[in-house]
C-alpha cells in the first residue's frame, strides 16, 4: 500500500529529521512529529524543531502546537497523530512519523490503556498536597494504594508518583490494574525504521548541536520560558538544556559550565534512548550508518519492497 505509514525512531541528534525530509520528498510524505518536547511552542531552537526552510519542503504536523505551560499526554498525542495519519492517507500522502519518544511510538504499535480523564480538581489538590507534605509522603501513599506501581518507581519520580495517585483517586482503581488490561494497537501495518548510529559519532553530534543551538538563540527562548514562572513539574521544563540554561540565567553557573553540563545531559539521554530502542523495538529495521541523508539508496530500497 503506497500510504503505509513509515515510523522513524532514534536518539536525539541521530539524523531523524533529515531522513524524514528526504523520505517525504521521495514518497510524497507528510511528516508527523513523535517527539514529546517538539510539540511545545517557544522552544523551537532548543528542541531542534525543523527550521522554516524544511517546513516549506514538505508538510509537517504536530510541531509547536501546544503552549509551553500546558500539560500534554501520550493519549492526546496518539489521538492527534492518528488524525494526521488518516488525513495524510486521505490526501494520498505517505504518513512519516518521526521522533525520539518511545512511548509515543508504542501508543501506535501496541495501544494505550483507556484511562478516564483526570478532573482538574483532583490534579490541583494533589499538587497542593505535594507542596504541603512533600514527595516522600506522597510516595508512601502510593505504596499503600498501588504497591506494584510504587515498586517500579524511584521515590524521586515526582511526575509518575503524582500520576499514580491521580488515577487512583479519579477511578478508585490502581494504575497498575489499568495497565494490565488488554490493549489494541491502532497501527497493525507499518514500516518501522530504527536509527542506531555509532555512539562516538552520536555523542560528537550532541555536543556540536548544543553549541549551534546557543548560537541560534536557545538562551533567549529559555529566558522567555523562565519569565512565565512555571511550576517545577511542568513537562516542557524537562527539555534538554532548559535546566542548565536557567541556572546560567540565574547566575548559578557560568556559560562554559552550562554548555558542558547540557552536553553531558544530552549524551546521557541519547545513551538511554538507544538502550530503550534496542530493547523495545527489536522487530524494526535498524540502520547503523551515519549521515543518513547521504546513504539513502539502501533505505529507499527497503521501503519500496
Amino acid at each position: 500500500m503506497s500510504e503505509l505509514p513509515i515510523l522513524i525512531a532514534g536518539a536525539t541528534a541521530s539524523g531523524k529529521s533529515a531522513l524524514a525530509l528526504a523520505l517525504a520528498e521521495q514518497f510524497n510524505g507528510r511528516i508527523i512529529n513523535a517527539d514529546s518536547m517538539q510539540v511545545y511552542d517557544t522552544l523551537d531552537v532548543l528542541t531542534a524543531r525543523p527550521p522554516r526552510v524544511d517546513l516549506r519542503r514538505a508538510p509537517h504536523a504536530l510541531y509547536g502546537h501546544v503552549p509551553v505551560a500546558a500539560p500534554y499526554s501520550v493519549g492526546q498525542w496518539q489521538a492527534a497523530a492518528l488524525a494526521e495519519i488518516e488525513a495524510a492517507q486521505a490526501a494520498g500522502q505517505r504518513p512519516i512519523i518521526v521522533g525520539g519518544t518511545g512511548l509515543y511510538f508504542k501508543s501506535l504499535t501496541e495501544g494505550l490503556v483507556d484511562i478516564p480523564d483526570i478532573p482538574d480538581n483532583i490534579r490541583n489538590a494533589l499538587r497542593a498536597r505535594l507542596e504541603d507534605a512533600g514527595l516522600p509522603a506522597l510516595y508512601a501513599e502510593l505504596e499503600r494504594v498501588d504497591t506494584p506501581l510504587a515498586a517500579r518507581l524511584p521515590p524521586t519520580d515526582r511526575q509518575r508518583i503524582l500520576r499514580g495517585l491521580e488515577v487512583f483517586e479519579a477511578t478508585a482503581q490502581p494504575l497498575s490494574v489499568w495497565q494490565a488490561q488488554p490493549q489494541t494497537a491502532p497501527l497493525s501495518d507499518y514500516c518501522g525504521l530504527l536509527l542506531m548510529p555509532d555512539r562516538d559519532w552520536l555523542y560528537a553530534r550532541c555536543n556540536q548541536r548544543f553549541e549551534e543551538m546557543l548560537a541560534a538563540g536557545a538562551l533567549a527562548e529559555v529566558e522567555r520560558v523562565w519569565a512565565l514562572n512555571l511550576p517545577p513539574d511542568t513537562t516542557a521544563l524537562r527539555a534538554l538544556g532548559v535546566a542548565e540554561l536557567m541556572a546560567l540565567l540565574q547566575g548559578e553557573i557560568d556559560r562554559d559550565t552550562a554548555i558542558a553540563q547540557a552536553q553531558q545531559a544530552t549524551r546521557r539521554y541519547a545513551k538511554r534512548q538507544m538502550t530503550w530502542f534496542r530493547n523495545q523495538m527489536d522487530g524494526w529495521q535498524s540502520f547503523s550508518e551515519q549521515d543518513y541523508a547521504n546513504n539513502l539508496a539502501k533505505i529507499f530500497s527497503f521501503i519500496s519492497k
